[in-house]
């Protein structure tokens, strides 16, 4: 094969824009995000050049789209959020290309062994659906009731079919979690989820973590403007720590007490609303002791008589270690719904089951304790979603005859 072939040109410009990333990257950024970036684009890369000869035509597109993927990951090492017209023509086209070649895995093994990858448009019409459903969310009421009967182990919990009857209003709580304003989180689309949120009317908004990504950690200027519109319930709204706003807790703090939003740290607060008196506990993201870090956060803040206990744990894996009987409701984001599997088709499967076996979206039980797992307002990690879509919902909390 000649050295001039676009084929071999194709590999050689991959290979050299790969390397002045990953050296980029550790310039600028230090060597854990350019181990990051050599593993991912180093994958990406074999599968691009893999698959190049059999896509004909499109080859400029793909070349294209190619090159988005590596300047994207280059001016990643310098956070800034960049305007619109780039997200448009390359943090955007760079996602959905990387997502798009890594639903090729399968195609460029059989390219490699010499085969013809037939069907190879299948990964980048679903990686286009991955798009539209990156892009929006699904606005929905959730009914949920907390009726503290025991279930045996963690298991996934029915929500009820239709309102759930009582006598006591319903608590009506807007939940938002992992936003991470980015590429498909713009300050304007957070705003407009905020603005929503507060035309709800609801008795609490509560922010369960995971506000910022690698674009947006570098002031608190975005964020604080994006939940600028909760300032209009002010005293309703809390929040919690998400794993990754321990990149740049400082700026978290400041947008969250600009927006009107207190923040818990393993800390509590009483409320007084129209369905009655609530108590928020919100638990710190932490990796290690968590059973122990939890069980002290619970004795420092023992239940209030009367009072419905709601927990703010951004990590719903977090929830097997949460003391018996310490959690009404529970609230936890972190998994984006599962990011990955059949919910848009009415199913419940996520592709996180088969890596993990943590609640993954959805109501949850084990003991007298309850679970949401809210789907998220964004996403993060893997460029799209597909078949599960961000969520932007009202929870309408239900308390049965015995509730708390």
């Amino acid at each position: 094969m000649e050295l001039s072939s676009p084929i071999v040109l194709f590999w050689l410009a991959s290979v050299v824009a790969w390397l002045v990333v990953v050296v980029a990257a550790r310039r600028r950024r230090g060597p854990l995000y350019a181990k990051f970036v050599g593993v991912l684009l180093g994958i990406h890369t074999l599968i691009a050049c893999a698959l190049f000869r059999h896509v004909g035509p499109l080859a400029p597109a793909f070349a294209y789209l190619h090159g988005a993927v590596y300047l994207h990951f280059l001016l990643l090492s310098r956070p800034r959020m960049r305007p619109v017209a780039y997200r448009v023509l390359v943090s955007i086209p760079a996602s959905y290309f990387v997502a798009a070649t890594f639903l090729s895995f399968p195609w460029a093994i059989a390219a490699g062994l010499g085969a013809t990858p037939y069907g190879l448009w299948v990964p980048f019409v679903l990686a286009t659906i991955g798009i539209l459903q990156s892009l929006t969310a699904r606005r929905e009421e959730v009914e949920i009731v907390v009726d503290r009967a025991r279930v045996e182990g963690l298991r996934r919990h029915p929500l009820p079919r239709e309102e759930a009857p009582g006598a006591r209003r319903p608590l009506r709580v807007v939940q938002i979690t992992d936003p991470h304003i980015g590429p498909f989180m713009s300050v304007a689309r957070l705003r407009g989820i905020c603005e929503r949120a507060v035309a709800r009317d609801p008795d609490l908004v509560v922010l369960t973590g995971d506000y910022l990504t690698m674009e947006s950690q570098d002031t608190a200027e975005h964020l604080a403007e994006a939940l600028s519109p909760l300032r209009a319930l002010e005293g309703r709204v809390f929040a919690c720590h998400g794993n990754h706003d321990h990149e740049s807790p400082r700026h978290v703090a400041t947008a969250l007490a600009r927006a009107g939003a207190r923040l818990l740290v393993d800390d509590a607060a009483l409320v007084e609303t129209a369905a009655g008196p609530v108590q928020i506990l919100g638990m710190d993201f932490h990796y290690r002791d968590r059973a122990l870090r939890m069980a002290e956060v619970c004795a420092r803040h023992p239940r209030v008589p009367g009072a419905l206990r709601l927990v703010l744990l951004h990590d719903p894996g977090a929830f097997r270690h949460l003391p018996e009987g310490e959690g009404d409701l529970v609230l936890s984001g972190h998994t984006h719904g599962g990011q990955i599997g059949l919910v848009s088709l009415g199913g419940s499967w996520t592709a996180l089951q088969l890596f993990v076996k943590m609640p993954d979206h959805g109501l949850w039980a084990r003991g007298p304790d309850r679970l949401y797992v809210h789907r998220g307002t964004g996403h993060y990690g893997f460029p799209l979603r597909l078949g599960v879509p961000a969520e932007e919902s009202l929870l309408k909390v239900h308390l049965a005859a015995d509730g708390a």
